[in-house]
């Protein structure tokens, strides 16, 4: 059973995001280090002891879709009355609407643990507190008045409604439309799909953003806006009222997180004899919708990110658990062998201990990461108006690391967790295999890995013509040398191969930068995906080294010379792809054409 690794979540947010030095400048108000401490104990027993026991039994029965309405598993409802009556939902909302307005770092761990328990019960609030920041930042304040306290209470839900049929990624061809009403509403005509919780019985109403075209909008993602339909219209006491035209026409079959719905929503068909079309309110300013959804969906890759940390948790705590247990052959060192058999706990195998190892040691590279992502957000709310857009390009720059990185490691943790676990991981009776199977959405929904490699080099590497990523290489250089000089034997190798990734990172980003100024974007799309993840290693590599250092942390130090002098040195592999790999690549593209 999954148990929150507390203390190595404290040590992240405090030693390696930047929290215990936020904390002591005043930036979090009256929070102090023994409330964040309280309220990740909790944190973590909610996850274990109520979230967790009820992921198998929302794997195996999933959520059933009857007559337009959508069943969650045994035991959910009861799960989400509780999670909202413990506050989680409102962790970081507004405090205005009812919120704790606690930082979205502090909400980042809780999110891992949450995740962590059931991977297809957190995604569902989850988009809830994505909706309550795109209408706290966006909206009029009607709609504010109208929704936003219950959103943040959790009583009703928010869902986000971006994908159509023929427009996955692609926003340019969306086609959902909106026609304007003389009483200042919209009727909203179309098909979203993909749509995560757009139909449950958890909450009295669900909150819908969704995208359309108004009949005169410009062509392209310019003429985008963004509409709030509700399942249910409100009436004056703020109360649900008559039902909206929308409705749930299927459910996803899907490889995993199969207790959450993913619907196929249809907004303004006139069934049960209404007036066609779903009654909408305009978030924002017409054909602007993108910019308000993006402050959606970039909470939401986080979040996202936070998912591949979580499985990659599970996936190691559960194959440890099996690997203590489980007997197989004599192990070199082990003299007990002799008295169970001759055989040896997997666990004391040399090439068991690799695979345990990596996936430890990769989930707190990809933790430090997403914490700083976090932190950076943070900071670019509280930091003051000198400080505020450095960390806004902070928080920019290691957005697409957060959500791709994690979640390709919450994959390969799963992955060699199901492996650790041998035949007994590939049958659903250990569990194993479901956090593999939930894992996989991870890095294709929220914008898919490929696209966050893109937005990387693309966009975010040129922030202030580069100088913001030299910047953060600066500061990488620096943390590396503080390990140089720290007296911790635990480090060994630590601090040359964390150079030498981060010169590796270095060549690669100038290659980058060069190619993006000189209007080479398919030579530098070529070497995109294997860029992210040399950058994510070096970086992740190297703040868990700088973790380990500042908080003196024997343990840490351990698992992170492991990560430098057996994992690092891939850097090396990822340059050359960068850097050479576009010849080779475009060559053989011609084949794909045949």
């Amino acid at each position: 059973m999954y148990r929150a690794p507390v203390n190595e979540i404290a040590h992240t947010l405090n030693h390696v995001a930047g929290m215990k030095k936020a904390l002591e400048d005043g930036l979090y108000g009256d929070l102090s280090e023994d409330l964040v401490g309280a309220i990740l104990e909790e944190a973590g027993r909610f996850a274990g002891e109520e979230v967790a026991p009820l992921a198998r039994i929302g794997d195996e029965k999933g959520a059933v879709l009857e007559d337009g309405a959508v069943t969650m598993p045994p035991g959910w409802r009861e799960l989400y009355r509780n999670w909202c009556e413990g506050g989680w939902n409102a962790l970081a909302a507004p405090p205005q609407w009812g919120g704790q307005g606690l930082p979205m770092t502090l909400a980042a761990a809780a999110m891992e643990m949450w995740n962590s328990g059931s991977m297809a019960f957190a995604i569902g609030p989850t988009l809830t507190m994505g909706a309550i920041e795109a209408l706290e930042k966006h909206a009029s304040e009607d709609l504010k008045k109208t929704y936003l306290e219950k959103l943040v209470s959790g009583e009703w839900a928010g869902t986000m409604n971006l994908t159509e049929p023929q427009a996955g990624s692609d926003l340019h061809a969306l086609k959902t439309r909106a026609e304007r009403e003389p009483d200042g509403t919209y009727r909203i005509f179309g098909q979203k799909i993909f749509i995560t919780y757009g139909e449950h019985d958890l909450t009295d109403n669900i909150v819908h953003l969704v995208l359309a075209r108004l009949p005169d909008a410009p062509a392209g993602t310019r003429g985008i806006s963004l509409f709030l339909v509700p399942k249910y219209l409100v009436n004056e006491d703020g109360s649900p009222g008559p039902r909206n035209d929308v409705f749930c026409a299927s459910i996803e079959h899907k490889l995993g997180i199969h207790a959450s719905p993913t619907c196929t929503m249809i907004y303004g068909d006139g069934k049960h004899g209404r007036q066609p079309g779903a009654v909408g309110w305009l978030i924002g300013q017409e054909n602007r919708g993108l910019a308000c959804m993006f402050t959606m969906m970039n909470n939401a890759r986080l979040a996202v990110g936070m998912q591949g940390v979580a499985v990659a948790e599970a996936a190691y705590q559960k194959a440890l658990a099996y690997a203590k247990e489980r007997r197989q052959g004599r192990a070199p060192n082990d003299k007990g062998a002799g008295k169970n058999g001759g055989m040896s706990p997997i666990v004391a195998h040399p090439d068991v201990q690799r695979t345990l190892l990596t996936m430890k040691a990769m989930t707190q590279a990809a933790r430090a990461i997403a914490y700083s992502c976090a932190h950076a957000m943070d900071m670019a709310r509280l930091g003051g108006s000198e400080t505020a857009a450095h960390w806004q390009e902070r928080a920019n720059l290691l957005t697409p690391l957060a959500k791709a990185f994690s979640t390709d490691i919450g994959v390969e943790a799963a992955s060699l967790g199901l492996q650790v676990h041998g035949g007994m991981g590939y049958i659903e009776e250990t569990g194993a295999a479901a956090l593999y199977r939930d894992a996989r959405i991870a890095p294709i929904y929220e914008g898919t890995n490929g696209i966050q490699a893109i937005d990387l080099v693309m966009r975010k590497l040129p922030q202030s013509g580069g100088d913001h990523v030299r910047g953060y290489i600066a500061e990488l250089r620096e943390t590396a040398e503080r390990v140089r000089g720290a007296n911790m034997p635990e480090l060994g190798e630590t601090a040359s191969r964390l150079a030498a990734g981060i010169d590796d990172l270095e060549e690669a980003t100038d290659h980058l930068l060069s190619l993006v100024a000189d209007g080479k974007a398919e030579s530098a799309l070529c070497g995109a995906t294997p860029y992210l993840r040399l950058f994510s290693l070096a970086a992740g590599a190297t703040m868990a080294a700088g973790g380990a250092v500042a908080g003196s942390n024997g343990d840490a130090a351990r698992v992170t010379r492991f990560l430098a002098e057996n994992l690092l040195p891939e850097t090396a592999a990822l340059k050359r792809q960068v850097i050479a790999g576009q010849d080779s690549l475009l060559a053989a593209a011609g084949l794909l054409d045949g």
